[in-house]
């Protein structure tokens, strides 16, 4: 029987799909290969029947423990251009893992090459990549192919003029090493990209769930520095002659079928350009208020500002915080037919369906403050805000609260009761403060504990902070580590959040120019859960781990107090 027909007979396909797999296939691909590439089946059903009929094993990569020092000894070139894996060595004999049991060259080639005798066992193709970026590096191959059969070490660097730079930018090596660069992140669900250059090294951190994480790059690769950041100077359309001031720019990319923006800077140090590009993915899903993390008390609190027809609700804390999101997820949430939304950012993070979305142009004279003016005579319901970053923006946006609008926007402070004191600090009136701001939502980000491996444990007394009350022997959660979130123990993230309401004391203590302190300890005693404690409810419930809050936040005396 053919493989389609064994897997018709497995009801893994119908024969409808079987039909139109037959007539998709393009010159040369397997029937099996393309039911894969039109999603009817996965890679792994067919290689099972691969592995009965040819009575070899599948494995599992991820847990085997690879040899690293016969990898080593392997032909690097054999291995990425065949995509065959030396994993260990038995009884004389090399296994060697494949996703194609019919590549005999391969296998002869390696028998030759490493003088031993070949047993084969099947793994996914996208389990043989990951070995082979672990061990090699992102990009492994393209570097080797830069190097090719030169043995000259660059020992120093000399400016080569323009036409040269952007010459070898444009080679296809370079092209094809910057586009695997930033696959790799898109698909490790990456947020930055950090491009860092050493005296004898260049690293490549990608910053994932919040935190960054070195990848591996073959070393070889700190000599093409200068091309891979005059490429990615030449897509964001900057400037590649210019190496002693900072540069931002941007570029679009479309990958996996998605619009994918980056954002990018570079700055002049020591040892060369360092790159910086923020990946914004327009078309990512839209949260909802509580799959943000939004409960109890601060979901209610946002619930309440966002059904009310005007003032300000500002969500504050530091940059990728999630402001944005939030503030896009509150939009969501109140979107109609019936009402018009007007937002004026920097940049646009995601488009929304029936709301108007402006990008701020300084260079021409579109700034938030001016975009904001031109917006109120658009006839709007509801104003969002990018940021509000100076006297100017911050009174228009007031003066549209008070005149009947609802306006969202953000600011960058460390917690909800600093918001109405950076506000004076800009040079805003108390009593325009007092009367515009109804809410501030401060919010930080922590990682989610994965899924796929949580686990509950006992903690020590030393992991415990002073604040958290734990009764002895409680439980908690953590990740324990596994191919879905890379050993991490996390995947995803969520917020926790402080939602401060004001009322008519808070109102009047603004009016008279409080401290932010002396406005904190009226709220908690009006009921105000702090961001910690709301990410101890959070470790409680199993979303995250106690070591994540004690990495966001920090002890407030009054919880320790209470």
């Amino acid at each position: 029987m053919s493989i389609g027909e064994i897997l018709l007979q497995r009801k893994k396909i119908s024969s409808v799909q079987l039909e139109e797999a037959s007539k998709s296939r393009k010159p040369n691909e397997r029937v099996e290969h393309c039911l894969a590439r039109l999603g009817y089946i996965s890679e792994r059903d067919y290689l099972e029947i691969y592995g009965e009929q040819l009575s070899i094993p599948v494995v599992d990569l991820s847990e085997i423990a690879i040899d690293a020092e016969l990898l080593r000894q392997a032909p690097s070139k054999v291995v990425h251009r065949d995509r065959v894996i030396p994993i260990d060595r038995t009884n004389g004999s090399i296994r060697v893992a494949t996703n194609n049991p019919f590549n005999l060259y391969a296998f002869d080639e390696l028998r030759m090459l490493m003088g031993a005798k070949i047993e084969t066992v099947l793994a996914t193709s996208e389990e043989i990549s990951r070995v082979i970026k672990q061990h090699y590096g992102v990009g492994g191959q393209t570097v080797e192919a830069m190097i090719g059969d030169n043995d000259v070490a660059v020992v120093s660097e000399v400016d080569a003029d323009n036409a040269d730079l952007i010459e070898q930018a444009q080679e296809a090596t370079v092209v094809k090493l910057v586009n695997e660069i930033l696959l790799e992140a898109i698909r490790d669900r990456a947020s930055d990209v950090h491009i860092e250059p050493y005296e004898n090294d260049l690293k490549i951190r990608y910053r994932i769930d919040g935190v960054l994480h070195t990848t591996n790059v073959p070393p070889e690769i700190r000599r093409f520095h200068a091309a891979i950041v005059s490429r990615i100077k030449i897509l964001s359309n900057l400037n590649i002659a210019e190496k002693r001031l900072p540069q931002d720019g941007g570029f679009k990319i479309k990958a996996q079928n998605r619009d994918i923006d980056l954002r990018v800077s570079v700055i002049p140090t020591a040892f060369g350009g360092a790159v910086v590009m923020r990946i914004l993915d327009k078309q990512s899903v839209l949260l909802s208020l509580d799959q943000l993390g939004l409960m109890d008390e601060a979901l209610a609190g946002v619930q309440s500002l966002i059904s009310q027809p005007y003032g300000i609700i500002l969500v504050t804390g530091p940059t990728g915080s999630g402001k944005t999101t939030t503030l896009y997820a509150a939009l969501n949430t109140i979107r109609s037919d019936t009402i018009k939304i007007l937002t004026i950012e920097d940049p646009i993070e995601y488009y929304l369906d029936g709301i108007q979305q402006v990008q701020i142009k300084p260079h021409i004279g579109l700034t938030f403050a001016s975009g904001l003016r031109s917006f109120l005579r658009h006839d709007p319901d509801v104003i969002l805000v990018g940021e509000i970053r100076d006297l100017e923006t911050a009174e228009v946006a007031i003066n549209a609260s008070l005149t009947g609008h609802l306006v969202f926007s953000t600011l960058h402070t460390n917690d909800a009761v600093t918001a109405t004191t950076r506000l004076l600090d800009m040079g805003v009136e108390p009593f325009l403060v007092s009367s515009a701001v109804s809410g501030v939502l401060a919010q930080r980000l922590v990682r989610r504990i994965c899924k796929a491996c949580v686990e509950e444990y006992v903690p020590g007394v030393v992991e415990v902070p002073p604040d958290f009350k734990l009764q002895r022997g409680q439980k908690v959660f953590r990740g324990k580590g596994c191919r879905d979130c890379r050993n991490t123990g996390y995947r995803g993230r969520l917020g926790i959040f402080e939602m401060l309401l004001c009322n008519d004391q808070l109102r009047e203590m603004i009016v008279q120019r409080k401290s932010a302190s002396d406005i904190q300890k009226v709220a908690r005693d009006q009921g105000l859960k702090l961001m910690r404690e709301d990410g101890w409810t959070k470790v409680l419930k199993g979303h995250t781990t106690i070591e994540e809050i004690v990495r966001v936040t920090k002890v407030d005396p009054s919880m320790v107090s209470r």
